[in-house]
């Protein structure tokens, strides 16, 4: 067992090894949940915290676990994030907070083993330490994004999780099974829990800000709409009598801009993904499906926005001589983060001397359901220009390890049960 404490230098070494776990030909990576590469870099990982002292488990979702038992029979503290990606995406997001999160732990261990631990908040340890890497957090294969965090809070029933299906008819029990990471566990009790991520946006860059305070996230409404229309000649079928899915799909495409665009900077909407059927080049399309979320700071406005996209969906309908269906929905709230969580995370940042400051986050992260069932953290460190699910996402050394910093101190607040025990 390694009982060194490892260094930022060690930290930045494991971070470019993990990087070459799915890597793509831009300095991305490809790691999707349950895939081959997503396998990969999970028994490196695994090997990383059992060479340091920690338990490695999985649950029945398949998130991965390293624990540390430091008080036995003691709850635990959560620190973590996810490793799993968007195809051809940045190699930080997600996974930074995971390695972040790990090293973290190491260095906690290490001065518990030498003593000196509790030293910076003058207090010993009243919880244990649990590293996790959410499974399927980002929801590009199998959806709902957040799986394994939903899972794990009892919003989503583990049944209902490891039924979905990708596109290509695989089960997420059977991805599982086929990568040997599915437990018959529900993992371990939480006292408390934090997540460091890179902020995916260009405010904490722009203000010179090295440490965000996340405080609430953005509400969010998600939809599956399925375009219903009627298979045709591209041909010769005349124009008038075409029911042409793919342009009732466009029209809600140009919607959903045309919203956001009605409250510039307040409402965010995309359509991130289509599936057209049967995309072929000389027939009208007769069904597709797309996601489309719009999500906003605002509830009020969120609802304003929401009730003009569906007004938009009738008119569509009219126009492109289709029907519409709104198969599926996914929506949360604008929650914040507990207060005190806040105040604990800005007095780490002073106590480092790094520019911190409270912000939101427009994304959802697994801390964002953990939050509601434990005292939560949520770090962020800057993004150059914003760039995320990207190749060329990008966050420097510097702000790295002082995130890494900043989490250890919070970590060991966290475990002496600053936000537990009062």
């Amino acid at each position: 067992m390694n009982a060194t404490p490892p260094t930022d230098q060690d930290f930045l070494a494991d971070f470019a090894t993990m990087g070459t776990f799915g890597a793509t030909g831009n300095g991305g990576v490809d790691r999707q949940a349950g895939t081959a590469a997503d396998g990969e870099q999970r028994r490196w990982l695994e090997g990383l915290l059992t060479d340091r002292g920690f338990t490695v488990r999985y649950d029945r979702i398949g998130n991965q676990w390293g624990l540390l038992e430091l008080v036995p029979g003691a709850p635990y503290v959560v620190v973590g994030s996810h490793m799993d990606s968007q195809p051809t995406a940045g190699k930080y997001d997600g996974a930074y907070g995971v390695l972040a999160a790990a090293h973290a732990a190491f260095r906690v261990a290490a001065r518990h083993r030498s003593g000196s631990h509790g030293a910076a908040v003058g207090r010993e340890p009243v919880a244990n330490v649990a590293v996790v890497n959410w499974f399927n957090e980002e929801g590009s294969r199998f959806k709902p994004s957040m799986m394994g965090s939903s899972v794990y809070t009892g919003k989503l029933a583990p049944g209902d999780a490891l039924a979905v299906r990708d596109a290509a008819g695989v089960s997420v029990g059977e991805a599982l099974d086929a990568l040997g990471f599915r437990g018959d566990w529900d993992g371990p009790e939480a006292a408390a829990c934090a997540e460091i991520h890179i902020e995916q946006g260009r405010s904490m860059e722009r203000d010179g800000v090295t440490i965000g305070l996340v405080h609430s996230n953005w509400a969010a409404n998600k939809y599956e709409f399925v375009v219903h229309g009627e298979q045709a000649h591209t041909g010769s079928t005349v124009i008038a009598d075409r029911h042409d899915a793919l342009l009732g799909a466009s029209m809600l495409v140009v919607a959903a801009r045309e919203i956001a665009d009605a409250f510039p900077g307040v409402v965010h909407t995309s359509v991130g993904q289509l599936d057209v059927y049967p995309n072929s080049p000389v027939v009208v399309p007769s069904r597709v499906s797309l996601l489309l979320d719009l999500r906003s700071a605002d509830e009020p406005v969120l609802a304003e926005a929401d009730a003009m996209l569906h007004e938009r969906v009738g008119r569509i309908e009219a126009a492109a001589s289709v029907t519409i269906e709104r198969r599926t929905s996914h929506s949360w709230p604008v929650t914040p983060y507990q207060p005190e969580g806040v105040e604990l995370a800005a007095k780490a940042a002073a106590d480092l001397g790094l520019v911190h400051r409270p912000v939101m986050t427009l994304a959802g992260h697994d801390s964002t359901n953990m939050k509601d069932i434990v005292p939560t953290v949520m770090l962020f460190v800057p993004s150059v220009d914003g760039i995320s699910h990207n190749e060329h996402e990008y966050t420097h050394d510097g702000d790295l390890v002082a995130g890494l910093a900043v989490l250890t101190d919070v970590m060991e607040r966290l475990l002496a049960g600053e936000l537990t025990e009062r």
